[in-house]
């Protein structure tokens, strides 16, 4: 495939209910409104000289490069900043304009480093290509005057260089950090001659620059320019594919030479990203390719032997008898499966079909429901579906924007930037975190009301929340009358106007100043179109699934659902996580997120796969490990997932799965889960294979594969390799034909097929005869439940405590750089940003423990302890800690609880009692795992050897 060229018409095609006709070269052309003539032009194929201007920017008018005379009007105007009119005549090209351009062009030239044919750019430089456009022959000036061809390169960045000597302060550098990015990092230092772009007068690395790659994409010269295209040239094919990172789901062109990535570019038409990126997307892909990728399929008998490389045949063949052994010997129900929400929804699929028809039982679990299966829970049972309610878009028509337990800076950057261009067009921002995250106040953008709530309180603030709306008189009567539950919304409201939950009376839970609460409140009930975005601060948590009730309740009541700028709108953490929920990876749901009890649906299911299903729930993640500690669970098929990385209370984990007799796991690198395992399939990375990704909007997108899997199967194979080998046949040949499968017993995913992702891009289900195009929007005239229902959400505080011995509570999160477990992260340059987990403390607790910055300390719990630097921080609140849980070495999950969500069994990793004291030593888990590690890493240096 060709190189995909997206158009650039310079400046943005408006929007707008009216059109407008002008005469551009002779031409008639209709346009939006508010379109400019450079755009208009672009549209009809005429392609006006510009270096300022590109279309995910506003017009800048500064390069005087994209002149065009105009019938009626006096000198020569700028395209770019003039909207076109009804009847306008308009010329792009005599002989005035010529002259003008190429002189304009002669000032740039004189002024720039000549060395085109060793120009990383050289073939993508648009001053090269406007230079020829004009038909520049010559410089008149010379190029012995004072200039800025020696001005010096900035290498710090790992990902790109600025080379300032081929600057032309054309200011799109910056212009794209404020408007698209919205860090602000760039700007226009000194005047005249003198002006240069600076990162705010120190290097790149230093700044505030974030790494998302806008400046880089803006730039029209070499200047910015990634490291990869300097060293490799330039690709010479391309092909859209989507992001294996966060639930945002950004669409990217892997630019490619061969088999090899140059560079990934975030795609213009990506319905989620819009072109914009975040510094994992563009830039950590290299993970795909690292020398730690395992590309053997490996068989051991004993965790304690060492690796054995084997062909595909024998591994499947050796998988497949331990299992049928294991059935044979413990029983039917004796091993299980565990999806992943990093792989497709077609692999996914399959191996939960595996589990039900090919093992024979209903023990299937997600890492999913490790996170958000709160969400699923809470939103089904009062507003009818399993997933989030608006698209992306809808934060554009936000009023009031409640942000609470997320970090969408660090988490979910890009909708992060389209949420604060949001908030510095208008929008008022309330901020609900114990910690004072970069929303609460950065550059631009400040929090209206910050509520520190104390961690384990969410559901005693939005009661609170509902109170005020309920006795203060702001509930929408009508809305609530016309699509909700009345039964439910009188109990409801009688329960949340007790005084119990009024502020005052929560205070002491919350630590939220009753006045503060009171009025944010007030804001979200009356301030227009009211948003609540949340994450993982809301569902992990031991009353997950009811606080998600709750704020479903607040937005009912308030009537914040069924329209653009409101929602409740779950923010994924994994790329798949939806996907993985859709596709029937929970012991109890079957695709389509229908109950396994349910006769009719179950029947479905069994004509299709030939066989019969079981009608009862299976284990989840944690049974599975309780039972085999106790000696009945000893099998274990693990796609994409490290449970004994991710999963709480990690000695736990490890024991069960220490305690079983076959466990296989198909990943690209030995994790940590890998070192109890006996069976070890290559995987594949989202750059090996086709299928889809599900974001966090319900958007659908296709993966596309850009080049062979490295261990010769894509995921998917490998699960159809295993099913056959168990003697459950599989037979696929793409993964379109399981899509169609999918869309043959999933209602909401009917309309769904490959050729119709194509045709449109991308699609949000529920896609069916009733919406064969999608649907952006949830709930628009009624809730798919029918009714709206209110539920009661009753307070109960986390049964993990404060105390003498742990008077600290730990909450966890991720940071901007890294990713998860940091499996993919920690193998890139986004290192260079993170290199280690540190825990915050704030001062108060610091000085108290005689902690200093830098200082090593243990972090210990009733489940364990582990040793990290201390980082001193007001961003805390006294008495909460913060840690991340990136790299493997931290441990975080040694000190993480197994207390739990009471409908999901969503782990409590938000609240967490603990004690800080200074140490000298890691701890002994930690020994320990140095002491694997180093065994692993000489495992490895063996089979490197081998090869």
């Amino acid at each position: 495939m060709a190189l995909i060229k997206e158009l650039d018409t310079g400046t943005p095609i408006r929007v707008s209910g009216t059109t407008v006709t002008l005469t551009i070269d002779g031409e008639r052309i209709t346009v939006p409104a508010g379109t400019s003539v450079m755009a208009a032009a672009s549209l009809k194929g005429t392609k006006i000289p510009k270096l300022c201007a590109t279309d995910a920017l506003e017009a800048f008018g500064s390069c005087r490069m994209c002149l065009v005379e105009i019938e009626g009007r006096r000198g020569t105007p700028a395209s770019c900043t003039t909207p076109a009119e009804d009847n306008m005549v308009v010329k792009t090209q005599t002989d005035r304009l010529a002259k003008l351009r190429r002189g304009v062009m002669e000032l740039y030239i004189s002024d720039h480093p000549l060395n085109c044919l060793t120009c990383s750019a050289n073939g993508d430089c648009e001053l090269q290509d406007t230079a020829g456009q004009v038909g520049l022959r010559e410089v008149r000036y010379g190029y012995n005057g004072e200039n800025h061809t020696h001005a010096p390169t900035d290498s710090s960045n790992p990902y790109f260089t600025f080379e300032s000597s081929k600057c032309i302060v054309c200011s799109r550098c910056v212009r794209a950090c404020e408007e698209v990015q919205g860090t602000f990092a760039l700007t226009i230092q000194g005047r005249g001659f003198d002006s240069k772009v600076s990162p705010g007068g120190m290097d790149f690395f230093s700044s505030e620059c974030v790494s998302c790659g806008a400046c880089v994409q803006a730039c029209p010269t070499a200047t910015l320019n990634e490291k990869s295209v300097i060293a490799m040239g330039h690709p010479e094919h391309s092909e859209v594919t989507t992001c294996a990172y966060c639930g945002v789901g950004c669409s990217f062109k892997a630019e490619m030479q061969g088999d090899k990535v140059v560079r990934m570019v975030p795609f213009k038409d990506g319905k989620a990203n819009e072109g914009h990126s975040c510094v994992k997307g563009r830039f950590a892909y290299g993970y795909a390719t690292h020398k730690d990728r395992i590309t053997k399929p490996m068989i051991r008998a004993k965790i304690t032997d060492p690796w054995q490389e084997v062909t595909w045949a024998e591994a499947i063949a050796h998988a497949a008898s331990e299992f049928k052994r294991i059935q044979a010997q413990y029983g039917r129900d004796s091993i299980g499966g565990i999806t992943s929400s990093r792989c497709t929804n077609e692999e996914t699929y399959l191996v939960q079909k595996l589990v039900r028809a090919g093992f024979g039982n209903n023990n299937v679990d997600t890492c999913a429901r490790v996170c958000h299966s709160p969400t699923g829970y809470g939103l089904k049972v009062t507003v009818g579906t399993s997933a989030g309610t608006q698209d992306f878009a809808s934060v554009d028509h936000a009023d009031v924007i409640l942000v609470i337990g997320a970090n969408p800076t660090d988490g979910h950057p890009v909708f992060a930037s389209r949420m604060k261009k949001r908030i510095r067009a208008g929008a008022r921002l309330i901020v609900a975190d114990p910690r004072k995250i970069d929303l609460v106040k950065s550059p631009h953008i400040r929090a209206d009301y910050h509520l520190p709530l104390k961690p384990g309180s969410n559901v005693a603030l939005i009661n609170a929340f509902g109170h005020v709306v309920v006795t203060e008189g702001l509930v929408n009567e009508t809305y609530v009358r016309e699509r909700c539950d009345l039964d439910a919304f009188e109990g409801w409201a009688r329960f949340i106007a007790d005084e119990r939950h009024a502020p005052e009376a929560v205070e002491a839970i919350t630590g939220v100043p009753a006045a503060d609460l009171r009025a944010a409140a007030r804001l979200y009930a009356t301030g227009g179109n009211s948003a609540i975005f949340y994450g993982l601060g809301v569902t992990e948590h031991s009353q997950g699934s009811t606080m998600v009730m709750g704020m479903a309740n607040l937005a009912m009541a308030t009537g914040n659902i069924g329209r653009a700028g409101v929602g409740v709108n779950p923010l994924r953490g994994q790329n798949n996580v939806q996907g993985s929920c859709d596709m029937g990876s929970f012991p109890h749901e079957l695709p389509g997120y229908r109950h396994v009890s349910d006769d009719a649906t179950r029947h479905m299911f069994e004509s299709l796969w030939g066989v019969t299903l079981q009608n009862a729930p299976g284990l989840r993640i944690n049974n599975m490990l309780d039972e085999a500690v106790d000696g009945s669970f000893k099998g274990l098929y693990i796609q994409g997932e490290d449970i004994a990385q991710s999963d709480p209370d990690t000695q736990h984990v490890t024991a069960g799965l220490r305690a079983m007799e076959c466990i296989v796991i198909q990943d690209i690198f030995l994790n940590e889960t890998a070192k109890y395992a006996h069976v070890f399939l290559p995987g594949s990375s989202f750059l090996e294979k086709d299928g889809t990704f599900t974001n966090a909007e319900r958007r659908i997108s296709r993966v596309r594969k850009v080049m062979a899997p490295l261990g010769g199967l894509a995921d998917w194979e490998g699960t159809m390799a295993l099913s056959n080998a168990l003697g459950y046949p599989m037979d696929y040949s793409h993964p379109g034909q399981i899509m169609d499968e999918i869309a043959k017993l999933t209602p909401t995913f009917s309309g769904v097929s490959y050729g119709k992702l194509e045709e449109l891009g991308s699609i949000q289900w529920p896609c069916n005869e009733a919406a064969p195009d999608g649907t952006p929007m949830m709930h628009v005239e009624r809730f798919v439940s029918g009714k709206g229902k209110f539920m009661m959400t009753e307070f109960t505080a986390t049964e993990e405590r404060t105390g003498p011995r742990f008077p600290l509570i730990l909450t966890t999160g991720r940071i901007l750089s890294q990713y998860n477990v940091g499996a993919q992260t920690r193998r890139t340059a986004n290192s260079s940003w993170h290199e280690e987990d540190v825990l915050e403390i704030h001062p108060f607790d610091a000085e108290n423990r005689g902690i200093n910055e830098g200082d090593l300390v243990a972090l210990v719990s009733r489940s364990g302890d582990t040793s990290l630097k201390a980082r001193i921080s007001e961003r805390m609140q006294p008495g909460v800690v913060y840690t991340t849980f990136h790299h493997a070495k931290t441990g975080a999950n040694v000190i993480t609880t197994d207390y739990s969500d009471w409908a999901t069994n969503c782990p409590e990793y938000k609240v967490t009692a603990v004690q800080v004291r200074k140490t000298n030593r890691p701890s002994d888990w930690q020994a320990k795992f140095y002491e694997e590690d180093i065994s692993l890493t000489r495992m490895a240096a063996k089979l490197e050897a081998a090869e």
